[in-house]
């Protein structure tokens, strides 16, 4: 089988073919997500996302229920993009970072409908996917400020390579949110409820702004967040507190990004970026230094598979795929700048 698809494929499609189509596995975490993609137009983006009954993700749990919803998941997104199966060139499937229970889970899906379907793969990076979608509302050379559960870090393309500039030194931003959501009685995910939360605040609560360069730091904030809510304080004020305190640690390191990569387009992404709050401070910070901010819905700033199959079209119109799909691999530690980039 793999030989065959060795034996059919040319290395790139025309782009007069109208259905040129590329599908997206996301698997990275607690999501499991299949997109569509014709030309960077997303015609379908389906997505499914574990939710533990307490606590936080547990991998192995994640990872069956991306195996149980995944034939549903594909279904859905077909009949979403009024498209069928036999008008796919390639399958993107995320192969890093992430889960490794949940990545595997993926990848077996991937590599099973490539070979139902006849048609290479293409490993993509979580991360630089984040990135990359932004330029289906117009960014073309961007600093990203990318904030989720486990991932933190302001990134952008500079020598040949998706560099990060800045990253938290510890939690992801996300996490660092839902591990004190966790603390108050706030089920997964805690970002939405916090943000509820801090819009009937009335007092801000000075809490520990932990800034050098641009690297971050959220546990010294989140010891003192527990220690104040344990000592009766206002969950509401210090939702606001918190916001108020990691936000402007992200923006700032955000702007030095752009002063220092000269760049003046921010993109913002990651699943805390649907926080309006945090929108908010990255517009005013950008309208004062005359830099154009973008962002994007919020089901392509989840994580979500459109943006795997949108990243992958690139790729594969660069002629990045691996044909021998036994050769691809989950890479669940793989950096952003571990990435070769060469469709640039």
């Amino acid at each position: 089988m793999i030989q065959r698809i060795e034996n059919s494929l040319s290395l790139k499609f025309p782009k007069k073919d109208k259905k040129f189509l590329v599908l997206g596995i996301e698997c990275t975490a607690h999501t499991f997500g299949v997109g569509v993609v014709n030309h960077g137009k997303i015609l379908a983006n389906v997505r499914d996302m574990y939710k533990p009954v307490k606590g936080g993700i547990i991998p192995m749990e994640s990872a069956e229920h991306h195996r149980d919803v995944a034939e549903i998941v594909y279904r859905e997104a077909f009949e979403k993009a009024g498209v069928s199966k036999n008008e796919i060139k390639a399958i993107a499937v995320s192969n890093a970072p992430g889960l490794a229970p949940c990545l595997i889970a993926g990848l077996e899906f991937a590599k099973k409908k490539a070979l139902e379907l006849n048609v290479p793969l293409v490993p993509v990076n979580h991360c630089i996917a984040h990135l990359e979608i932004g330029q289906s509302v117009g960014a073309r050379d961007s600093v990203l400020l990318y904030a989720s559960g486990a991932n933190t870090q302001i990134i952008a393309f500079a020598a040949g390579k998706y560099r990060v500039f800045g990253e938290t030194l510890d939690s992801g931003i996300g996490n660092f949110i839902d591990t004190f959501a966790r603390h108050v009685g706030i089920a997964f995910p805690g970002g939405p409820e916090i943000e509820k939360k801090a819009k009937n605040a009335k007092t801000f609560i000075e809490l520990p702004y932990s800034i050098k360069g641009m690297d971050v730091s959220f546990s010294g904030m989140l010891t003192k967040l527990k220690k104040l809510y344990d000592d009766g304080y206002k969950l509401e004020d210090l939702s606001y507190s918190l916001q108020e305190t990691a936000f402007a640690m992200l923006v700032e390191a955000a702007e030095r990004a752009l002063a220092h990569t000269e760049k003046n387009e921010l993109v913002l992404g990651g699943g805390v970026a649907c926080n309006k709050r945090l929108q908010e401070m990255c517009k005013i910070m950008c309208e004062e230094r005359g830099a154009q901010f973008y962002t994007l819905p919020n089901d392509l700033l989840v994580d979500n598979a459109a943006m795997i199959a949108y990243t992958g079209e690139i790729m594969f119109n660069a002629g990045i795929m691996e044909k021998n799909i036994e050769k691809v691999d989950i890479k669940p530690r793989e950096r952003t700048d571990d990435v070769v980039v060469e469709w640039r």
